[in-house]
């Protein structure tokens, strides 16, 4: 009786070992191809961090923007950005860069990162704006400003930073440049 119930204890185990088994099929073989047919949708384009967020509402207007070829964007989606800067700072008259509300949202409404190959390559840094990106760039921080700062960036100083400001790790000095993970 011993016997048999260690023997029926070890088919159990077997049994259940071969039934609850993990493989790893995440791994293609030689003779498997990754299949790209069919149809693909672009979902979300963020050329300049949260300007998509902030301007344009969601749902089928996003879904609009999400697909509208950059160099439709802004005679598209100008008039709706101005809007909506408006609605947010409706005393808005210019921003730190002099720029009036059409001037501001004629520039945002292409969202698209620019990179200038030959001079300073910054979001923002005083001068110049939107050139491209570096990892430490304050993108919000500049856009806070742009917003709600008013014409000496001085406007509104509760609404112009999110007081967060600086990664959470260092970034690399080598790529990939990123901080490492925590």
């Amino acid at each position: 009786m011993k016997i048999n119930a260690i023997k029926f204890l070890t088919l159990s185990i077997l049994t259940a070992t071969t039934f609850v088994s993990c493989n790893n099929d995440d791994t293609m073989t030689a003779d498997e191809q990754t299949d790209f047919s069919g149809t693909y949708v672009q979902k979300d384009q963020m050329g300049r961090p949260a300007i998509n967020t902030v301007f344009i509402a969601s749902g089928a207007p996003k879904d609009a923007f999400n697909t509208t070829t950059p160099s439709a964007m802004g005679a598209n989606y100008q008039s709706v950005f101005q809007s909506r800067l408006l609605a947010l700072n409706p005393g808005y008259t210019t921003n730190a860069l002099g720029q009036t509300a059409t001037q501001l949202t004629t520039l945002l409404a292409t969202d698209v990162i620019g990179v200038s190959k030959t001079g300073t390559t910054t979001f923002f840094d005083g001068t110049n704006i939107l050139t491209g990106r570096t990892l430490a760039d304050d993108v919000i921080d500049v856009e806070l400003l742009l917003i709600f700062g008013g014409p000496t960036g001085g406007s509104n100083t509760g609404l112009t930073s999110d007081h967060v400001d600086a990664n959470d790790k260092p970034f690399l000095t080598s790529f990939p440049y990123l901080a490492t993970a925590w």
